[in-house]
């Protein structure tokens, strides 16, 4: 027990450190010396629970996905946005988080299957419109496939803006602004004006789910 102990704390050191690198360095630059010397860990502990630099990035890209989702709503609108202002709020407190979206638009990591978190991401919104249209949320010309998809781009795409301008400290504004540019081409009228997509809402969700900035 006490070995298997050590061993998770040795693997999350050694994927903090990793996400910190890569966040700052990108991909490409990155070395696994400067993660070694980050982590604080040898040479044979690093490979012990990865193999490659490649499979270190693999691990920021699924440990990223593995957060806490939000509590089920009535409304299911206002769960596509809880979802996407939880994961916004994330993205400027949680290096992990940071590095994994970095990871995933780094188009200088080739060697690494990027698609993960877009899969990830189309699958969740995907399967919460879907319920929003059977809950008839949403205008009946609307496909909840592609709705998720365009989402999922226009977010990423918010993302990669809010880092360059800002590093992030304004992600949550244009979060709202992409928001309300594109839920009133999909949800009907009477379910928008009761659905909170205000930055402070993101901080009631963090509240709601004992989320701390810093928390990893």
């Amino acid at each position: 027990m006490v070995k298997q102990e050590r061993a998770v704390r040795t693997r999350k050191a050694i994927l903090t450190a990793a996400a910190r690198i890569f966040e700052e360095r990108g991909y490409r630059a990155a070395t696994i010396s400067e993660i070694l010397s980050a982590a604080g860990v040898t040479k044979g502990a690093l490979y012990f629970h990865f193999s490659s630099k490649e499979e270190l990035a693999q691990g920021i890209l699924h440990e990223q996905d593995q957060q806490l989702p939000i509590p089920d709503r009535a409304c299911k609108v206002q769960q596509v946005v809880d979802t996407v202002l939880l994961h916004a709020y994330r993205l400027q407190h949680d290096p992990m988080v940071r590095a994994g979206v970095r990871l995933s638009l780094d188009q200088q990591a080739g060697e690494v299957d990027r698609r993960g978190p877009f899969t990830h991401w189309g699958d969740i919104i995907g399967e919460l419109l879907e319920k929003a249209e059977a809950q008839g949320e949403l205008l009946p010309h609307i496909s909840a496939s592609e709705t998720a998809d365009v989402l999922v781009a226009s977010f990423a795409g918010i993302q990669s803006m809010s880092q360059v301008m800002s590093d992030y400290e304004d992600l949550l504004d244009r979060v709202n602004a992409l928001l309300r540019h594109l839920l009133p081409s999909a949800v009907l009228p009477s379910v928008l004006t009761a659905v909170d997509i205000t930055p402070a809402h993101a901080n009631a969700i963090a509240d709601e789910l004992r989320i701390s900035p810093g928390q990893e």
